[in-house]
């Protein structure tokens, strides 16, 4: 390793450590109340859910593979890599900001069209982000680390540790995930975002609400996607 790499080394075992940490008493018992409402919503509403998440998620990833250039860290050190994702994040931040934004000022109607628009600007980032690091998102293979890397983002205290040894552990463990559980993915999704985006829609705060949630989930998704790339490479890079 050289002197960048044993850096980041130190900073992947700081972020894994901050992961493993328990999410504060307000989450956790948002998060005991969301599996009760769960509980109760039929599983055909539960279906309804998953196929409408799955179908939307499917068709932003076909959608990123025609518009994401390939192999954009080609050449690139991985110093170079950081810095070049750096510069993406904050382009897409910027997006979500004014998304969030324009979609919290206009109410109610157009408050639930911020979710599969924020989806969108998420996927694309993750495809720009896979591009840099030197993996093809074309390939099935690396769609579902992918959705991987945004459930890790995205999740509660168990899932994401779940999620975590997956990424940890991707070369061993991809052979045995044949598809995600798209369940589990839509409700780990909503039950995160539900706190931080409803306030979103009450009207007179929506806008300031929906670019600060916007911009925060950009950041966090950002953070996320670095290390988790980060962790595989210097584990196992790419065949180029």
């Amino acid at each position: 390793m050289n002197e960048y790499e044993l850096k980041i080394y130190d900073e992947l075992m700081e972020w894994q450590r901050k992961l493993k940490k328990k999410s504060n008493m307000l989450a956790r018992a948002s998060k005991r109340v969301q599996l009760k409402v769960n509980e109760m919503i039929p599983e055909k509403v539960h279906q309804v859910m998953t196929d409408s998440i799955k179908n939307m998620v499917k068709a932003t990833l076909t959608g990123s593979n025609y518009t994401t250039k390939k192999n954009q860290g080609a050449g690139l050190s991985l110093q170079q890599k950081d810095e070049l994702l750096s510069e993406k994040l904050s382009t897409y931040r910027k997006t979500a900001t004014v998304e969030g934004a324009g979609t919290g000022a206009g109410g109610l109607f157009l408050g639930l069209a911020d979710f599969p628009l924020l989806l969108t600007i998420k996927m694309k980032f993750l495809f720009e982000a896979a591009s840099i690091y030197g993996y093809d998102p074309a390939d099935y293979e690396e769609r579902l680390f992918i959705l991987h890397v945004f459930k890790l983002a995205f999740s509660s205290d168990q899932k994401r540790q779940e999620t975590l040894s997956i990424i940890d552990n991707w070369e061993t463990r991809k052979k045995d995930l044949l598809e995600m559980d798209w369940k589990d993915f839509q409700q780990e999704y909503r039950d995160y975002i539900d706190l931080v985006k409803m306030a979103q829609l009450i009207p007179g705060i929506g806008a300031v609400v929906g670019a600060y949630a916007n911009y925060n989930l950009l950041d966090q998704l950002g953070e996320t996607a670095k290390n988790a790339y980060r962790l595989r490479l210097l584990k196992t890079p790419p065949v180029v």
